[in-house]
């Protein structure tokens, strides 16, 4: 115990310095964190051989993701999420986290099928792992460019929903897919009707802790106090949730806003709104730190040169998903730009998600090592490829705000 215990804190250490230095020079830090990762994967170190071989164990990687990480940043990032930033941008937000999630799901799922020729149930396991976007580096990016928050709230507002969203599809893909086809009408009935419960029954966790613990707060005025409740609320959402067998990223999504803005509203005082941010700020910032160092030696699991045909035509696949999913529910909302959709389209990465749902896979699952390959090839591309030219593209597009920045 005390030696993995001493594994975390030279992870920790790594992935601390290198954000450090990547701040330093103003490159977005998850894409060094990753290519850091990648180099000390290949590199033969000694020193480190131990932390790597940990590391890449695929229960470590798969609870540090899921059960520790997922909640930390849902919650963080939703906690800080006004409402009325998500009110303005709710349309474009469900029909990209909704109707775009799921025609990203068929698009890479019949491509998969049809032009890779994996089996049906892998080919769509595989689409629901490409569903799920991660665009952190693209968010830290807008930070620091001014972009308008109308454009970022849209493109945080999506990845928290859709992350929900794609997690209920991979495990119905997994499960029962091949089922609910074969009983053709009917199974896509029941295939819907597990979908409303798995999502509803998250909306309904997250929301009814959210309120127990907005009131629990209206009782103390004591700032680390309601820290733990956060952390509690958070933790104990995702966790009550998966007991249930419903969405617990969903529950942490909608625990995560009501807490934000009704929460904060009713029963805190602004040092400890202030005490709370900055302790989820932390948080968070550990938890994409130690996430994309880990991603980045994951994917050394790839090999490359023996699979990059089908991994280049995997990458082509979830453009094309992800262009699919963009600008044709968008066409039901005609306020959003065309250069918005050019950035919302580039800007959505691929990342830790999506690997660790896919190391999740039973070991006896058929075609498990061809899902983990493409995705971890898909997830190198997204973050070094599309997160290093998002920043030129924005300035291409002229998708800036004019005013100067101000810092809350």
């Amino acid at each position: 115990m005390s030696n993995q215990f001493e594994l975390v804190l030279v992870l920790l250490a790594l992935a601390a310095a290198v954000t450090a230095i990547a701040k330093k020079i103003n490159i977005p830090y998850p894409i060094v964190l990753v290519l850091v990762g990648v180099l000390l994967g290949v590199s033969d170190i000694g020193a480190l051989e131990e932390l790597k071989s940990f590391i890449v164990q695929d229960e470590v990687f798969h609870f540090a993701i899921i059960a520790l990480f997922l909640p930390t940043l849902l919650g963080e990032a939703t906690l800080k999420l006004p409402a009325s930033h998500l009110r303005e941008a709710q349309r474009p937000i469900l029909l990209l986290a909704i109707l775009g999630t799921l025609l990203s799901y068929v698009v890479v799922g019949f491509l998969a099928y049809y032009w890779l020729g994996l089996p049906l149930e892998v080919a769509f396991v595989f689409g629901a792992l490409m569903a799920a976007t991660d665009p952190v580096s693209v968010i830290s990016i807008f930070k620091s460019m001014g972009v308008d928050h109308r454009l970022e709230t849209i493109m945080e507002g999506e990845s928290l929903l859709n992350d929900g969203v794609a997690v209920v599809l991979f495990k119905i893909s997994q499960a029962s897919l091949v089922a609910y086809i074969s009983a053709g009408v009917g199974g896509l009935g029941l295939g819907l009707l597990e979908f409303a419960k798995v999502s509803l029954g998250g909306v309904l966790v997250g929301a009814v802790l959210a309120y127990l613990f907005s009131q629990l707060t209206r009782l103390y005025d004591d700032y680390p106090l309601e820290i733990i409740f956060s952390m509690l609320l958070f933790y104990g959402s995702f966790f009550i949730a998966e007991h249930f067998h419903v969405s617990g990223v969903i529950a942490v999504v909608i625990a995560g806003v009501i807490f934000g803005n009704y929460g904060t509203r009713i029963g805190m005082g602004e040092k400890t709104r202030i005490a709370i941010d900055s302790f989820w700020s932390v948080a968070a910032l550990i938890a994409n730190s130690v996430v994309f160092l880990m991603v980045g030696l994951e994917i050394n699991r790839i090999e490359l040169l023996a699979n990059w045909q089908i991994i280049l035509a995997a990458i082509g696949i979830v453009l094309i998903a992800r262009s699919v999913s963009v600008y044709l529910p968008l066409l039901f909302h005609r306020r959003t730009s065309y250069r918005w959709q050019h950035v919302l389209n580039w800007g959505g990465l691929r990342g830790s998600l999506s690997i660790a749902l896919a190391l999740s896979l039973p070991q006896n699952f058929s075609g498990r090592e061809t899902v983990l390959v493409l995705a971890l090839g898909v997830v190198l591309f997204s973050l070094v490829v599309q997160g290093l030219t998002i920043k030129p593209l924005l300035r291409l597009l002229g998708v800036k705000k004019e005013e100067p920045v101000v810092s809350e």
